[in-house]
């Protein structure tokens, strides 16, 4: 079995984590129950941020929190030097109780409300990275109302398509996302952004997809995004001074999954980019990124109690457990691979194979299809892997269950992060049917 970080088998034969026995944090918190490996995310943000300081150039690293998104996550990114990308008001109001500083906060999304703009605005946040002309247009009136100048990057499709799940491309022309490259609306955004007193326009925000595991895609959007930076600066007199290419680097979720080292997608888009920048006698960008997944994703162990358990002879061994679709959607949603063990048998030989089911309400709720394990038993553990980006994050009370809990790990201390959602959370803003009824 492939260990991640600091994960390793203790003499004890149970899975350890950042120093810290599993079995001892499902006994102490209950399962189910997010384990991140602080140290791993420290790691991995320090491997992109040296990766660009060899190169030698301006750069951001900002952590795409939509990927896991809570104070004490904003707060470690905010200790690595991280900046912050942000998509909705609710992860913007997690990052002022977090006291990120506003400066390195970009928010992103394709239907940004009102209120949204408005908060982003009086926040006094480092950048909008700007998604459509609607946007655009209602960002300069409150601007103007404000009597601010907010830096801006216009995001768009550059028509490259990433190998990856339909749902998670994003960089194609037939996107949700962004201004369209070929058509003429970055033309078109860049006139009205330069025309508008209250926008500075900083450059342009590209992100082709998630999960990519090649840097062809990042050097085809580079090529292509150049090829209109000289019309910009011939016809528009507008020449980028920063250029973000987003995220999407892959992490190893199953045997076959074969990420690069994230130092080895920073170094190829920076030489593209250098060299485009030399061919057009032109400054060297600033260059960003947006790390989401492989800073998180494989940080992060789920932990789950096992319970019953159907067999159907010559079909299929069943084992279920105790969360599922409600604390990781993934499987559901796009077919997502995990691979797992038994945390409190971990150094037992696997001699059967289950299909892992979530307890949730519907057929869909199946965790992992296959997966060898020893004779599994009731109240074994069960620990998923790579469950650290989009786990939490999507987590949902379908069925009316409550959220788990999350612990950060290192040094052989465990700190909760976040608290388990207990039946009464989950009923706090019910109203009961009289009230209702009386305000009718």
């Amino acid at each position: 079995m492939y260990m991640h970080g600091s994960s390793l088998i203790n003499d004890k034969g149970h899975l350890e984590i950042g120093g810290v026995d599993t079995i001892e944090l499902a006994n102490k918190y209950g399962t189910p129950l997010f384990v991140y490996d602080v140290a791993l995310i420290k790691e991995r943000a320090e491997q992109f941020q040296e990766a660009f300081r060899e190169e030698g150039v301006n750069y951001q690293v900002a952590y795409a929190s939509k990927a896991f998104s809570c104070i004490a996550m904003f707060q470690l990114a905010d200790e690595l030097g991280l900046s912050l990308d942000v998509v909705s008001g609710g992860e913007l109001y997690t990052a002022i109780q977090a006291g990120v500083p506003m400066e390195r906060i970009h928010f992103h999304g394709n239907n940004k409300s009102l209120a949204e703009l408005e908060m982003a605005v009086e926040s006094g946040i480092g950048c909008v990275v700007v998604d459509n002309f609607y946007e655009l247009k209602q960002l300069g009136h409150i601007c103007a109302r404000h009597d601010v100048k907010m830096d801006i990057l216009l995001r768009i499709t550059p028509g490259v398509e990433a190998h990856t799940h339909d749902y998670i491309s994003t960089g194609q022309e037939d996107s949700k996302f962004g201004f369209d490259l070929e058509s003429g609306q970055v033309d078109q955004a860049i006139q009205l952004s330069l025309l508008d007193p209250h926008i500075n326009l900083l450059g342009i925000h590209s992100h082709i997809g998630s999960q990519i595991f090649e840097t062809s895609g990042f050097v085809m959007a580079v090529e292509k995004i150049f090829e209109f930076i000289e019309k910009w600066r011939e016809e528009l007199g507008f020449t980028p001074s920063v250029l973000n290419l987003g995220g999407g680097f892959g992490i190893r979720y199953i045997e076959g999954d074969t990420p690069l080292p994230v130092g080895e997608y920073v170094r190829k888009m920076v030489h593209v980019i250098k060299e485009k920048a030399a061919a057009h006698q032109m400054e060297i960008p600033e260059i960003w990124i947006e790390p989401g997944r492989s800073l998180v994703g494989d940080a992060g162990t789920t932990l789950y109690s096992i319970g019953s358990r159907k067999e159907i002879p010559n079909v299929r061994h069943y084992l279920s457990v105790d969360g599922g679709m409600s604390d990781n959607l993934r499987p559901a949603l796009y077919q997502a691979e995990y691979e797992g063990i038994l945390a409190n048998r971990a150094d037992e030989e696997a001699t059967e194979t289950f299909s892992i089911a979530g307890k949730c309400c519907e057929s869909g709720d199946m965790l992992i299809w296959d997966l060898p394990l020893p004779k599994a038993l009731h109240e074994d553990v069960l620990a998923v892997f790579c469950t650290g980006a989009y786990g939490y994050s999507m987590a949902n009370n379908y069925n009316r269950i409550p959220r788990p809990p999350v612990v950060f790990v290192e040094k052989g201390e465990a700190h909760l992060v976040i608290q388990r959602e207990s039946y009464e959370d989950l009923v706090r803003l019910d109203l009961p049917l009289k009230q209702v009824m009386k305000q009718m």
